[in-house]
């Protein structure tokens, strides 16, 4: 009996802790900041220091502090790791030994100092702009025996590392230039160079490829190095001198980030984890760390205030409600009595910038493909999500439907412009600018005509029409001045836009005995364009060739033109369909239609001045009467 209820005990016991052990096992983590000395690893996740070894498994936690410690490396001899931190504010370059315990600050920059690795003698050196007098990256060395900091005599460098003969300094020129662009061959692209103890200059070993080469490492007499040479940013070599250059790993799709070498051994990260290349053996793995931790950040929270985490809000168009999109869901509040409507309730799917498309339908955009794409859903709040596109290709922006449900225009992260044809289901490509996303996307009132604003190839902003049923487009502005922001009015006869034209220095003298530089602080004026000719300005004041009357003879018979014109298409309609009429319907038909008709010829030159004086605008919009 003694020995069955043992076995009942540990089989039940298995079945308790079996489950505790897989969660654990196979428990993930975002790692990045690797530092590797022999078997042992010390690298950044959940914004702390963790150790382990190259075997993987269970790492031990170093920091705790709520802010990020990156950035570590462990010195020479291995008892001790230098990292970054904020522990008072800035950051700093701080020590522990590499079995944990009290930091030591060992820098007061107060311009930021990153951890850049060991001298082969015990010193630390760290990158910092504090010494230069241009926004310039440059080493300097910290004796943790004397506190002394000697600056590497290089204009620029924001990575480096000595080799054996600790005279030869491989360095990184120019700091990390900001954005994950791949490919990336710009100005300001990192590359490696060389600097010998007694030498007049530095000189440079990566000259010949335009594209990112960083992080070197030195290890029997060559240097490894991150390099994107293939299109992705992998492990390579070379000699000392430049030459030989050799790729050693060949991963695609994510970059190669950071990386650390000790013994042969190179531990880096790419995407969220961190992986094992053994240079001797050309064998790479990757490595399993388990985290021992509570995942705070991973626990249900209270938002005290939904508010700071809203994205986008739009209005209805009779403005009664109001889309909001936070967190990633998106919501339906009334403006004044009314229900609060949770439009979304997928909880694994990211919503953006949520829309009325129609009056009981929205517009937003959606991850749930894996591609953003545009989806439709319901305004009160019952039923599922309808796909829209099925196009998504890169990060698209927000996309704005037509008044009359036919069109969708968006733009993407490739500066593209599209409209989607709702019934065809059909994309467009519009426009395709050089230098920025299409902004100020605004259609007419009858939804058939879209204004928007590209950057010409001398910056300037540009307004354009584009009428997607006929593919038209129509240049409103010159690539003369900046214009923007443009705004229909109701009845569709007229467009209204900033443009930056004042220019008027508020020094009176931008050329006098103390030479000010000129200062233009309210340089953005209103101005109007009519799309018939012939129009009528309304701030025009009378005068013996106007006659009031006349005008509004001819505005009622224009009406009564475009009134009978919908009644006779409604009628027709109705002799199919009666029997699905509303009282909306039967509403919508006593209201005056709205066709929007444009001359086309001499439309730039018909710009007008709104009598308004110059000042510091933005986001125009129009009403009927103001």
């Amino acid at each position: 009996m003694r020995l069955r209820s043992l076995f009942s005990i540990s089989v039940i016991s298995a079945l308790i802790f079996a489950p505790l052990v897989l969660a654990a096992e196979f428990e993930r983590g975002y790692f990045r900041y690797p530092a590797i000395h022999g078997e042992t690893i010390v690298f950044t996740a959940e914004g702390d220091l963790w150790k382990g070894t190259i075997h993987g498994g269970i790492a031990q936690r170093l920091t705790t502090h709520p802010a990020t410690e990156t950035h570590a490396a462990i010195s020479p001899d291995g008892r001790f790791v230098a990292f970054s931190a904020e522990y008072e504010g800035p950051e700093e370059v701080y020590t522990m030994p590499i079995e944990g315990g009290v930091p030591t600050r060992a820098t007061y920059e107060g311009e930021g100092a990153v951890v850049v690795g060991w001298t082969p003698d015990g010193k630390v050196l760290y990158s910092t702009e504090k010494y230069s007098t241009l926004p310039n990256n440059q080493v300097s060395v910290f004796d943790l025996k004397t506190g002394a900091r000697t600056l590497l005599p290089l204009a620029q460098a924001s990575e480096g590392m000595y080799a054996d003969d600790a005279k030869t300094f491989i360095f990184t020129r120019l700091p990390f230039q900001g954005s994950s662009t791949k490919r990336y061959k710009g100005g300001t692209a990192q590359n490696l160079w060389k600097f010998t103890e007694g030498s007049e200059e530095a000189v440079p070993l990566t000259a010949d490829y335009p594209g990112t080469s960083r992080n070197p490492m030195w290890w029997k007499d060559r240097v490894y190095f991150l390099c994107d040479q293939d299109g992705i940013m992998n492990i390579w070599s070379m000699k000392s001198d430049g030459s030989e250059r050799k790729e050693h790993t060949h991963h695609r799709g994510w970059d190669v980030k950071q990386a650390s070498l000790s013994e042969g051994r190179i531990a880096y990260s790419i995407g969220a984890d961190l992986r094992l290349y053994d240079i001797e053996n050309d064998a790479d793995s990757a490595l399993h760390f388990t985290l021992p931790s509570d995942y705070d950040q991973q626990r249900d929270k209270w938002v005290k205030k939904p508010i700071d985490y809203l994205t986008a809000a739009h209005l209805s168009t009779n403005g009664d409600r109001v889309v909001l999109t936070a967190r990633g869901q998106v919501f339906v509040a009334p403006v004044k009595d009314g229900r609060f409507v949770e439009a979304t309730r997928n909880p694994s799917v990211r919503y953006r910038n949520g829309r009325f498309f129609s009056k009981d339908s929205l517009l937003a955009m959606t991850d749930q493909s894996g591609e953003l794409e545009f989806s439709t859903l319901p305004a009160n709040g019952v039923g599922v999500p309808k796909p829209v596109t099925d196009t998504g290709k890169v990060f698209r922006y927000d996309g704005v439907p037509s008044p009359n449900e036919k069109w969708i225009a968006y733009v993407d992260k490739d500066f593209q412009l599209f409209v989607w044809d709702v019934t065809k289901k059909k994309e467009t490509l519009v426009a395709t600018s050089n230098f920025g996303p299409h902004d100020d996307l605004t259609w007419s009132p009858d939804g058939e005509w879209l204004a928007y604003v590209e950057s010409a190839d001398n910056m300037f902003q540009r307004i354009f029409l584009y009428h997607p049923a006929d593919g038209k487009k129509l240049a409103l502005t010159s690539d003369r001045v900046d214009s923007y922001s443009p705004a229909w009015s109701p009845d569709g006869k007229w467009i209204y836009f900033l443009s930056d034209r004042e220019i008027r220095s508020m020094v009176q003298s931008p050329w006098g005995a103390r030479q000010p530089e000129p200062f233009f602080d309210q340089i953005t004026k209103i101005y109007q364009i009519a799309l018939k000719k012939d129009l009528r300005s309304a701030f025009q004041p009378n005068d013996e060739l106007y006659d009031p009357e006349e005008d509004k003879k001819k505005d009622k018979d224009e009406k009564s033109d475009k009134t009978e014109e919908k009644k006779e298409k409604d009628e027709k309609k109705d002799s199919t369909d009666s029997d699905k009429k509303s009282e909306e319907d039967k509403k919508s038909k006593k209201e005056e239609p709205v066709i929007v008709e444009i001359d086309e010829d001499g439309i730039a030159a018909r710009i007008q001045e709104v009598p308004v004086p110059a000042g510091d605008y933005h986001l125009l919009s129009v009403t009927a009467k103001h």
